[in-house]
């Protein structure tokens, strides 16, 4: 499991790594997904390292997330259409990388199912 020295989004995040970024306060950072799963796919981090969604986030950071949000859906263009939001939590979760993150994905119809077809 990475640290938070090595990290991937944390170095995204704090511009270590250069990436396609969206939007950007002093408590988050967007970015576009590197294999998006719909047209609209950002990826909104805390530039300060915490696990899951669970990990004692303080409540500012997680206030600053939701005005990203609200942010990168405007600029994207799916405020009006609608979007979806998903903080996967822990490996059963389809968490991949161990830094709270939130997928916004939108600019189709997603349907009402969570997960696809099998």
């Amino acid at each position: 499991m990475a640290t938070k020295d090595d990290c991937i989004f944390c170095k995204i995040a704090n511009h270590q790594i250069e990436s396609d970024y969206v939007y950007e306060d002093e408590l988050v950072c967007a970015f576009r997904d590197m294999d998006p799963q719909a047209p609209v796919h950002v990826l909104i981090v805390p530039k300060q390292h915490y696990d899951d969604i669970i990990d004692d986030v303080p409540a500012d950071t997680l206030v600053a997330m939701k005005r990203a949000i609200a942010e990168v859906a405007r600029r994207e263009g799916v405020d009006a259409s609608g979007f979806r939001i998903i903080a996967n939590t822990g490996a059963d979760g389809g968490q991949t990388v161990r830094h709270l993150h939130m997928h916004l994905l939108g600019g189709r119809s997603l349907g009402a199912a969570i997960l696809p077809e099998s």
